[in-house]
């Protein structure tokens, strides 16, 4: 990112704070706005408000004592930083993981994807002017906060995946619940396209709106569905496929162009209506697959005492994209580093090279179309 330059006061150009506490950054950003009028000519990001030194608290903790601080990486998708750091450690100390846990965490986390994208579209269609949609796409949200509180206790900050597998089984007649509520969920996206999707007024306002080319979005490392939604085809979970959705079959949706140019807010919308798609019968198929593991355990065998030496890598498909974890050990209770890779990190830097030529509008819906979450860039 470029260095932060105040305007001259003797140019015409208009210097405007937008944030750090502003309803349209999603979280305790700044962002810089040189502006002509109310045409933009340069938004500078300015991170750095929500530090809370995650990652060096992993240096502080156990392994298995540090997956509650993993749910802070991202508070709206918690359960795939729970996978990815249990995941790192399982590939550091050669642990297995039990089949029937695969599967509940591929539950949970397409389950926690839905509810994430869910914010992201019910906010995105709010921060444009549309209030009606939130409410239904919070009650969508709020029966998986149901589901995933009976399942692990938790509606938020989840802790639910253990290494080596997961912390509980399902209980009586959670399945059953599931399954109805996907019968019921499918039919309500087709209704939720009819109510803002495809919504005249909102295609105007979001389609040719800040285009980012496929070209544009592999030079900036953009990842998940604003990757996919400038039409690069690629997701973890099929092209380099972990845990068990290889058996589980779904499709990729991409940035198409159907209402103005591949890349442009509009698609990044349409492709997280669509994911929600997939999740649920991605849900319903592992559901309907656990039953072949009736009696599995949920938790893999452990070593007695977890004090590795050598490094790990991981990467998994998060809501916001790819979400990779770096852990080292050298032979202690604890880790010597840990880091994460997420995407929301790369989703900001590519504002600055985009906003040129918006208006202040306009900006409110590119940030919103991209999904930024403030705790995936300050660690």
């Amino acid at each position: 990112m470029s260095e932060i330059v105040f305007a001259n006061p003797q140019d015409d150009e208009m210097v405007l704070n937008m944030g750090p506490h502003h309803p349209s950054t999603h979280g305790v950003l700044r962002f810089v706005i040189h502006t002509d009028g109310e045409v933009i000519r340069k938004a500078y990001p300015d991170v750095g408000y929500l530090h809370r030194s995650i990652e060096k608290i992993g240096e502080r903790c156990t392994y298995p004592g540090y997956m509650p601080y993993t749910d802070r990486v991202d508070y709206l998708a918690a359960m795939f930083a729970n996978e990815v750091w249990a995941a790192a450690c399982e590939k550091l100390m050669d642990i297995g993981v039990p089949k029937r846990a695969q599967y509940l965490r591929v539950i949970s986390c397409e389950l926690n994807r839905i509810a994430s994208h869910m914010i992201s579209l019910g906010a995105m269609a709010m921060d444009v002017g549309a209030v009606t949609p939130f409410p239904y796409a919070l009650r969508e949200r709020e029966f998986i906060n149901d589901f995933i509180e009976e399942l692990c206790g938790a509606r938020l900050t989840y802790n639910y995946h253990r290494i080596g597998g997961v912390s509980f089984d399902m209980p009586a007649g959670w399945r059953e619940k599931v399954l109805a509520w996907i019968d019921h969920f499918l039919p309500t996206m087709d209704e939720f396209d009819r109510l803002i999707t495809n919504n005249e007024i909102y295609v105007r306002r979001l389609a040719n709106v800040a285009v980012i080319t496929a070209e544009e979005a592999v030079s900036h490392g953009l990842v998940g569905p604003n990757l996919r939604a400038s039409g690069f085809d690629w997701d973890l979970r099929r092209d380099r496929a972990y845990s068990v959705y290889p058996e589980l079959e779904f499709e990729v949706p991409l940035g198409r162009g159907a209402r103005g140019t591949v890349g442009d807010c509009w698609d990044r919308f349409w492709v997280r209506v669509e994911e929600c798609r997939q999740s649920a019968k991605l849900v319903r198929q592992a559901l309907q697959k656990i039953d072949e593991h009736p009696e599995g355990d949920v938790q893999g065998e452990l070593p007695r005492k977890m004090r590795p030496t050598g490094e790990a890598y991981v990467r998994i498909e998060s809501a916001r994209g790819d979400m990779g974890c770096y852990v080292v050990g050298d032979g202690k209770d604890e880790c010597y580093r840990a880091r994460f890779r997420t995407g929301s990190f790369n989703s900001l830097a590519v504002i600055e090279d985009k906003s040129e030529g918006l208006y202040i509008a306009d900006l409110v819906a590119f940030i919103a179309s991209l999904d930024i979450v403030a705790p995936e860039i300050d660690r």
